[in-house]
């Protein structure tokens, strides 16, 4: 049986990524009546060895920014700011009231609700790949990249995406290859496709699809497929982009989203296309997906959620 929780809350924040807990943080501070819901904290970035992008800290790992962002928002748990570890499993609406269902069997009543849930990498489906993660085989060039300074690296995925991973790592890789599975480029802008392509560092093969990725304790390379013919080609390091899977399956029904399932959201404010729902991270719609980004992003949100509860 459903337990509810007896007072109805200001906001429900679920996610305990960098959105989330930023988006904690000042709820807490405003003093608004908040639960933040979340079954681990840290986002995708947990599984990174070292992240040196985090702004003010030159050097942490993903576990223990995981557990700063933990420690962070116990600091602020009280009368009216609470953690619940925890799974959404559904979110319902009735008269200007959500109602949200947890899989610990209590329900939460809220005026607003902050989505941070995130999204998850789709992952490079081939042999080698599962046990060369983190072992020269990443899915974060913002986070590792500079861990492959004056190495030969393969990027995969011929979108947006993977032209701009290819930008950021010309910037130190001795060399980089673009591997797409596809004829043309028609997933990326014509204007990136051809200045990143235009730099003598790089080399881009399109019809090609990776086969294995191989090596000993660490990534030594790829084979790929191209025109019925296997092919080697000899990396240190592999960035996969091929696209990521947003976590919005809870909101689905009441927000509109965009053709890959993210909640499409307004830059300025973070709300969605309900005016009691707000999302922040890389579960939005948003240009950019950073730890940084989806930190300032879930303030931003938080400022405007609270001049909607008290203005309106």
């Amino acid at each position: 049986m459903e337990k509810t929780l007896e007072q109805t809350l200001e906001v429900v924040i679920i996610g305990g990524g960098p959105a989330g807990a930023a988006a904690g943080v000042y709820a807490a501070r405003k003093q608004l009546k908040t639960a933040l819901v979340a079954e681990s904290f840290g986002g995708q970035s947990v599984v990174s060895a070292d992240i040196k992008n985090w702004i003010g800290t030159p050097s942490i790992s993903g576990t223990d920014l995981a557990e700063s962002f933990k420690k962070h928002l116990q600091e602020y748990v009280g009368d009216r700011f609470s953690i619940i570890e925890t799974r959404v499993e559904a979110i319902t609406e009735k008269d200007g009231i959500f109602t949200v269902a947890l899989a610990n069997g209590t329900t939460l009543a809220t005026k607003t609700i902050l989505l941070a849930t995130g999204s998850t990498r789709r992952k490079l489906a081939v042999p080698g790949a599962d046990t060369f993660e983190h072992k020269g085989l990443t899915y974060c060039a913002s986070c590792d990249g500079p861990l492959f300074a004056g190495k030969d690296v393969a990027v995969i995925g011929g979108g947006n995406a993977g032209f701009e991973t290819a930008a950021q790592l010309l910037a130190y890789a001795k060399s980089v290859t673009l591997l797409h599975r596809s004829a043309e480029y028609t997933k990326a802008d014509a204007i990136t496709v051809e200045k990143v392509l235009s730099h003598p560092n790089m080399t881009g093969i399109t019809n090609a699809q990776t086969a294995t990725v191989f090596g000993e304790k660490l990534v030594q390379g790829l084979t790929y497929e191209k025109d019925g013919t296997e092919h080697t080609l000899a990396v240190e390091g592999i960035f996969v982009e091929i696209g990521l899977i947003p976590s919005t399956e809870i909101i689905t029904d009441l927000v509109s989203l965009d053709p890959v399932g993210r909640v499409s959201v307004d830059p300025k404010t973070q709300q969605s296309s309900h005016t009691r729902i707000w999302a922040a991270g890389d579960c939005t719609d948003g240009l950019f997906h950073q730890n940084n980004i989806a930190a300032g992003d879930a303030v931003k949100a938080v400022e405007h959620m609270y001049l909607t509860l008290h203005t309106q």
